[in-house]
């Protein structure tokens, strides 16, 4: 561990707007996206474009502020790292969830409602949009979080998981690097049980614009304070630590998009004056590049090795 924490004096920051930003960008983008997506929606503007709108405006302004008060300089992303985080990206999160995407899952869900298959009765439909998505977003942590939890704890699992954790440094890009077969994994428990209760498209949507805006910030390199919100939301002040080097550090803070459940469960780790030093694998040989890591997980023990990886980066 780093003892202590950035500053605003030591980045060389004014003390006036730097503190505004590190302090209130985080709830701002969140509530902005929201916005956004609602006005949209309210104009006709079909829920899947309103969502991927607020999405995208909300990644610019993730990636403006990691420009501007980053959280650490030598985490900025490098050619090689940003290419890989790239093609993880488009494959892992949008070509892959192509069947399982915001359409394609209101549209099974109406097949499903239509011959009366849904356990429609599980879920308050005449509830708020907004208040459906937070019960969602609620149900579905619980299911992520124990999921998560046993990526961790089983070896097999962790092995699939270990490409998620093998970057040496944190920016919004690279929340999307994870295996397909883990990432397929997690749609299971993401979207089956809500398509299988007959969930809307607007609580979807609703759901996939904080999913999506908290995960940008949750891996980033931005300078943030969220005070209090972090007994509620699993933001980058816990996620650094989930992903530090160190084992006994690492495994905590299992939220997805909230904390309460590791309050809950005792898994919340939050170090009151000290920072996160490496992240990665122990391997620190670990490959990084995208057509290596589709292979990685089928190497045993690779991500212990301390000597160079058998697997060309």
């Amino acid at each position: 561990m780093v003892a202590g924490e950035p500053d605003l004096t030591a980045h060389g920051r004014s003390a006036g707007l730097g503190w505004v930003a590190v302090r209130a960008s985080y709830p701002l983008v969140i509530l902005g996206g929201i916005a956004i997506y609602t006005v949209l929606a309210l104009w006709g503007v079909p829920v899947a474009v309103a969502s991927y709108a607020a999405v995208l405006v909300g990644a610019g302004l993730v990636t403006l502020h990691e420009i501007v008060l980053p959280y650490r300089g030598e985490w900025r992303p490098e050619g090689g790292d940003l290419r890989a985080d790239v093609a993880f990206m488009v494959t892992v999160q949008v070509v892959l969830p192509l069947l399982l995407s915001l359409a394609a899952i209101t549209a099974f869900a109406g097949w499903l409602k239509e011959g009366d298959l849904t356990l429609g009765g599980l879920w308050p439909h005449s509830w708020p949009v907004w208040l459906q998505a937070a019960l969602m977003l609620v149900v579905a942590d619980f299911f992520r979080y124990w999921l998560h939890r046993a990526f961790h704890r089983s070896p097999f699992m962790w092995r699939w998981h270990a490409v998620h954790h093998s970057p040496h440094r944190l920016y919004w890009l690279n929340v999307g690097r994870f295996h397909p077969a883990e990432k397929a994994v997690q749609y299971c428990v993401d979207a089956l049980p809500f398509v299988l209760v007959g969930v809307g498209a607007e609580v979807l949507a609703a759901y996939f614009v904080f999913y999506a805006l908290n995960g940008f910030y949750q891996h980033s390199n931005c300078d943030v304070r969220l005070g209090w919100l972090n007994y509620l939301i699993s933001g980058p002040e816990l996620h650094r630590w989930h992903h530090s080097e160190l084992p006994a550090e690492s495994d905590h803070n299992y939220g997805n998009n909230l904390i309460i459940w590791d309050v809950l469960f005792g898994t919340r780790f939050l170090p009151a004056d000290a920072a996160v030093d490496r992240l990665g694998l122990l391997n620190r040989e670990y490959p990084s590049g995208f057509v290596a890591q589709m292979r990685t997980p089928l190497v045993r023990g690779l991500d212990k090795q301390t000597t160079p990886a058998a697997i060309s980066k």
